[in-house]
């Protein structure tokens, strides 16, 4: 299973918070949304997480294998 549990730490780091992302980079609530539950996501969402971010994939998403 495929968990974002690194993304809030990272976002919490670089200082962007979920308003942030929704207002200034037009991130759709929905996505949050579904980071925070874990459920899959496109990897077109992960990308520009990951430039919004400056950061690599395996900074945002981690694969537990519970």
């Amino acid at each position: 299973m495929i968990v974002f549990d690194p993304l809030w730490q990272v976002m919490k780091e670089k200082k962007v918070s979920q308003y942030k992302l929704i207002k200034q980079y037009g991130f759709s609530s929905g996505q949050l949304d579904r980071l925070r539950k874990n459920v899959p996501i496109s990897t077109y969402t992960l990308n520009i997480l990951c430039e919004i971010l400056n950061c690599g994939l395996s900074d945002i998403a981690e694969y537990r294998s519970d």
